[in-house]
C-alpha cells in the first residue's frame, strides 16, 4: 500500500520613515534586480546566433499565443486547478483508505490512534478547503498557508521529510502554490481598493512571489533527474530541461522555456505514471497515481508562467531597458 509516495517501512508612523518590512523587501529586490541586470547585460544580443535564437523563440511564443488565444481566458483557472489536483487526490485517498492509513500511522509511526484519526480528518478538511479557495481565488493567502502547512506536516508525520525525492517534489508543489498566490493577489487587492488609489504593495508582492515560485517550481527537475534511468536520450532530455529550468529561474525567454517544460513533463507523466493500467489491488497503482497528480501540480504552475510570464524580476524585463 502506498501513502504519500512512500512504501511501508518497516502602531507605526508612515510619514517619518519606511516600514521595516518594506526596507527588507526593497533591499532584497535591489540585490536581485542588480543580479538580473548583470545577466541581461552579459547576453550578447548582437550575436547572430543569439539573434536567431531570440527570433525563433519569439515565433514559437507567437504561435503558442495564436493557438491558445481562444482558451487563454481559461488558462489561469486550469493552472490553479492542476496545482491543487494532488490535494484533491490525497483527500480522496485518505477517505478511501481510512483503515489502512490509521493502521500504518499507529503501527509503524507509533502514534496514538485518536491522534491519527484527528490528524487525518484535519488533513482532509484543510486540503479540500484550501484547494477550493485556490481555484476560486478566495482568501489566497490563507489557502496557500493551509496547503503549504499540510505539505510540511505530512512530511514530518509520515517520516518522509528528509527523503530527497519527496522533499524536492513538495518544494516544487509549494512553488506552484506561490505562483497561484501571485496570480490571485492583485485580483483580490484590486477589488478592495477605491478607483485611482495605487496598488504598489500588492504589485511588489506579486513580483516577489513570482520569483520565489519560479525558483521553487523547477526544483522538481532535480527530483526528475534522481529517478530517471540514465541513457543517452534521457541525458539529452535532462540537459535541455536543465537549460530550460535555468532560463525560468533568471526569467530569460520564460514563456518559451516554460512551454517546453510543460510539454516535456506532460509527455513523461503520461508515459511513466500510467497508474490506470494497473489493477486496484496493485500497490504500484497508488504510487504511480501519487506521482501523476504531483506532476500535474507542477504542470499547473508552469501553465501560470506561460500565461503571465516571469514578471518584473526577470532578464526578459531587463532586456527591454537595454
Amino acid at each position: 500500500m502506498q501513502f504519500r509516495g512512500s512504501q511501508f517501512p518497516g502602531g507605526r508612523n508612515d510619514s517619518f520613515g519606511a516600514h521595516p518590512r518594506s526596507q527588507r523587501q526593497s533591499s532584497f529586490g535591489t540585490s536581485t534586480s542588480s543580479a538580473l541586470d548583470s545577466i541581461a547585460q552579459m547576453i550578447p544580443s548582437e550575436n547572430p546566433y543569439v539573434m536567431k535564437f531570440e527570433r525563433f523563440t519569439k515565433q514559437v511564443e507567437e504561435l503558442i499565443d495564436g493557438y491558445l488565444s481562444p482558451a487563454k481566458p481559461y488558462v489561469p483557472f486550469i493552472g490553479r486547478f492542476l496545482i491543487v489536483a494532488t490535494f484533491f487526490e490525497d483527500s480522496l485517498r485518505i477517505m478511501s483508505q481510512w483503515k489502512e492509513q490509521v493502521y500504518y500511522l499507529a503501527t509503524f509511526r507509533h502514534l496514538y490512534e485518536w491522534f491519527v484519526k484527528l490528524f487525518l480528518l484535519f488533513n482532509i478538511v484543510c486540503m479540500m478547503t484550501g484547494a477550493v479557495l485556490v481555484i476560486l481565488r478566495r482568501k489566497p493567502e490563507i489557502a496557500t498557508g493551509l496547503l503549504s502547512s499540510i505539505v510540511l506536516l505530512q512530511g514530518f508525520v509520515y517520516g518522509l521529510f528528509f527523503e530527497p525525492v519527496f522533499f524536492f517534489r513538495n518544494v516544487s508543489v509549494i512553488g506552484g502554490l506561490l505562483l497561484a498566490l501571485s496570480d490571485s493577489l492583485v485580483v483580490d487587492k484590486r477589488s478592495l481598493l477605491m478607483p485611482g488609489l495605487p496598488m504598489m504593495e500588492s504589485k511588489d508582492n506579486k513580483k516577489y512571489f513570482l520569483l520565489v515560485g519560479r525558483i521553487m517550481l523547477i526544483v522538481l527537475f532535480l527530483a526528475f533527474t534522481m529517478t530517471i534511468k540514465w541513457t543517452i536520450i534521457n541525458f539529452l532530455i535532462i540537459l535541455i530541461g536543465l537549460v530550460s529550468c535555468i532560463s525560468i529561474v533568471v526569467g530569460y525567454k520564460t514563456k518559451f522555456s516554460a512551454s517546453f517544460l510543460t510539454l516535456l513533463l506532460t509527455v513523461n507523466n503520461m508515459l511513466t505514471n500510467h497508474y490506470w493500467t494497473y489493477g486496484y489491488k496493485d500497490t504500484r497503482r497508488d504510487y504511480l497515481r501519487y506521482e501523476f497528480f504531483q506532476t500535474l501540480s507542477i504542470v499547473g504552475g508552469l501553465l501560470l508562467i506561460v500565461d503571465t510570464g516571469a514578471g518584473e524580476l526577470s532578464v526578459d524585463e531587463k532586456k527591454k531597458i537595454y
